[in-house]
């Protein structure tokens, strides 16, 4: 599955922005505060609201004020969330808006809309149209209509106005579109990687994929020398590469039950504990873990990589997140590093700047001094932090 477009109006700082022909490796560059971290926030919101409902969403996103604080300042209309999917190169694209309102202190889904578009003409079909808590959904097999007249609509009323009509298709295999979003949404991952986390020695327990903050990054090392031993190999080896000395990772369990991570120096016979190993070399093997998932996320979304890494290695780092979207995964990644911008493409490169207290995006690819910089054979880094990227100075 594939994000084309996103679009969104009254969300925080995004007053009206909308990113369109979003590629699967997408980079985000711009000063603290411009919106980057708000960016991955539109994605935890959707997830909330659709495990949850949209207050518990909006608390969580803006405290007790909720609607009133994630709601742009100085803005009256509702919060609109649009997003553009494709589930594969061949399907139909599709589009899911959500507007949310308040009305007598709560937040109320105003319009919730997921439809097709089939083929390159003609109007889209709506295969989910809800409002207030009431509206229809198709039942009918979409893959098996020809006509929008087959469509076969039957109504329905939701428990509250605050739920997701999706949060009921997403079950079902009928609904491929409405499973699809649903699944992105559950199992999209934000990488915000703390070294103290992974350092610390954790109980044993089941983990097949990275945390947050990578905390468990023992267990899942455990789990992959055991359930995917070439899986494991892979990443030891590409460690090795990257790190001088490395030769072997290992995980262990105490007599107390506690999971330990070793890395072993060729030079020595006994391997080091995790808390003894560099930070770079923690933080890569842990970035190295995330990318080589046996079941990759549909959208992986990383903050600042470049962090506690040495600089030749981002290059590398970039090499593999793109690897990662090659593989049919999606990433964002924010940034403030003009090593790691250097190494990116030049569509794949986005920058955020301020304007009036409202975030705007600029895409790389359509500044035409840019574009003619990079036809020359420079790099994306070396202009950001010439000054080339209007607004978003690295400094």
């Amino acid at each position: 599955m594939k994000i084309e477009g996103i679009r969104l109006k009254n969300f925080k700082a995004f007053r009206d922005v909308e990113i369109v022909d979003i590629p699967r490796m997408c980079v985000f560059v711009g000063a603290n505060g411009t919106g980057k971290t708000t960016m991955f926030n539109v994605f935890s919101f959707l997830k909330d609201a659709l495990v949850d409902n949209v207050q518990v969403a909006l608390v969580k996103q803006g405290g007790s004020r909720g609607f009133q604080e994630v709601r742009s300042r100085g803005a009256d209309g509702p919060i609109e969330i649009e997003l553009k999917f494709r589930e594969s190169s061949s399907s139909p694209l599709v589009t899911y808006l959500l507007v949310i309102n308040e009305e007598n202190g709560k937040a109320i889904v105003e319009k919730e809309i997921l439809q097709y578009r089939r083929g390159s003409k003609g109007k889209p079909w709506r295969f989910l149209d809800f409002s207030r808590g009431k509206g229809q959904a198709v039942i009918n097999e979409p893959d098996e209509v020809t006509e929008q007249t087959e469509l076969r609509r039957e109504d329905h009323e939701l428990r509250s106005p605050d739920i997701l009509a999706l949060k009921g298709l997403a079950q079902f295999e009928k609904f491929p579109a409405s499973k699809a979003l649903g699944e992105l949404l559950e199992s999209w991952h934000i990488s915000d990687f703390h070294i103290s986390q992974a350092r610390v020695e954790r109980e044993a327990q089941y983990a097949e994929h990275l945390s947050r903050e990578g905390e468990n990054l023992a267990q899942v090392t455990e789990y992959l020398y055991k359930q995917h031993p070439d899986v494991f190999k892979t990443i030891t080896e590409k460690l090795k590469e990257r790190v001088p000395g490395i030769s072997d990772v290992d995980s262990k369990i105490t007599e107390e039950g506690r999971v330990l991570l070793r890395f072993k120096d060729g030079t020595f016979i006994d391997p080091f504990l995790a808390r003894h190993v560099s930070d770079g070399t923690i933080k890569m093997f842990a970035y190295l873990v995330l990318l080589m998932d046996p079941k990759p996320h549909p959208l992986l979304c990383v903050e600042e990589p470049e962090n506690q890494l040495y600089p030749k290695l981002l290059t590398e780092l970039a090499e593999e997140f793109r690897a990662y979207a090659e593989k049919g995964g999606q990433v964002f990644v924010s940034t403030h590093s003009p090593d790691f911008l250097n190494a990116c493409e030049l569509d794949e490169v986005f920058w955020f700047v301020k304007k009036d207290g409202y975030t705007e995006v600029k895409r790389a690819s359509l500044d035409p001094q840019i574009k003619a910089y990079m036809r020359d054979g420079d790099k994306l880094g070396y202009l950001w932090r010439q000054g080339f990227f209007d607004g978003a100075d690295p400094a």
